[in-house]
């Protein structure tokens, strides 16, 4: 009996987190299934079987790198500059990873599996999600991340299936992507009250914009990003201590610390009842917050 509340119990946890998980990467499964459908037809044309893509999209999982290894498939043999090609173009994961340390150390064996999956899509949504009261954190970031990996993998494997019977022009189908991570940014927006580190973000990256230029921006801003809300984090927490400490001392002054409130506390074996800062030793029982008449009882 207790076997089978135990696994009934553990069955519920699972179908609680996954029923969370699904409805925020909803959009994502839009976006995903039109860019790997994309990306499939383009391995196709490009000579390749559905192979290639269903397995990249599983092992690799990174949609511009993959787009990139098919011309370094086509061309010659270089690993080193695959290397540096694929960590230019994933380095923004770097900070990513960073901001999620705290998330992940809780989360056991599934942090494995969290940090090999985690992309642009699944980040912002573990990242500022509000999960449900009951639902536990690590299945829902697990679930989520496996969600999006499979919409990327089904969206590539069809493209790759069928990509040889699909005529239409598929031009402007990457800006599906750009559309679903201004959606995030809005429902973000409404959700927090606090609007400084989006603006912070937005002013930040158009500055690395302008600077850097569109090609090499990501991976400045995101360093500019990282230093400006480690800052801004950083105030924050002086000023939470500072008004702790005002507080403290008001209380203080008001003859409310914590030493002067009253605590009733029950001596059992002496069987007499005892106010904090009297003297036990003396023998003498006190009622707190009660009139006694006539002396000792």
């Amino acid at each position: 009996m207790t076997e089978y509340s135990t696994t009934s119990h553990t069955n519920n946890r699972v179908s609680a987190a996954f029923a969370a998980a699904i409805v925020p990467t909803l959009p994502i499964l839009a976006g995903f299934l039109f860019l790997g459908v994309t990306y499939g037809i383009y391995m196709n044309v490009s000579g390749f079987s559905f192979v290639y893509p269903m397995a990249m999209s599983l092992i690799i999982f990174a949609g511009s790198v993959e787009y990139v290894t098919v011309g370094l498939l086509l061309g010659a043999f270089d690993p080193l500059a695959a290397f540096v090609m694929a960590l230019m173009i994933n380095a923004r994961h770097i900070f990513y990873g960073i901001s999620m340390l705290d998330k992940y150390r809780s989360t056991g064996r599934k942090r494995f599996y969290l940090i090999f999956g985690m992309c642009d899509e699944s980040f912002s949504i573990n990242c500022s999600a509000k999960i449900p009261d009951g639902v536990d954190h690590g299945l829902f970031m697990l679930f989520v991340t496996l969600l999006n990996h499979i919409y990327w993998v089904a969206g590539a494997t069809l493209g790759g299936i069928f990509g040889s019977l699909i005529s239409f022009d598929t031009t402007g189908l990457d800006f599906v992507m750009c559309a679903m991570f201004v959606v995030i940014f809005l429902e973000q927006w409404k959700k927090d009250e606090r609007h400084l580190p989006a603006l912070l973000g937005i002013g930040l990256s158009a500055l690395c914009l302008v600077i850097f230029g569109s090609d090499g921006f990501v991976v400045p801003s995101m360093l500019v990003l990282l230093i400006a809300l480690t800052l801004l984090g950083r105030s924050e927490i002086k000023q939470d201590s500072k008004a702790g400490s005002v507080a403290k001392n008001v209380n203080s002054s008001s003859g409310l610390t914590d030493s002067s409130k009253p605590t009733v506390s029950c001596d059992l074996s002496a069987g007499s009842d005892t106010t904090a800062g009297s003297d036990s030793s003396a023998g003498s029982d006190t009622n707190t917050g009660s009139d006694q008449k006539g002396g000792r009882k």
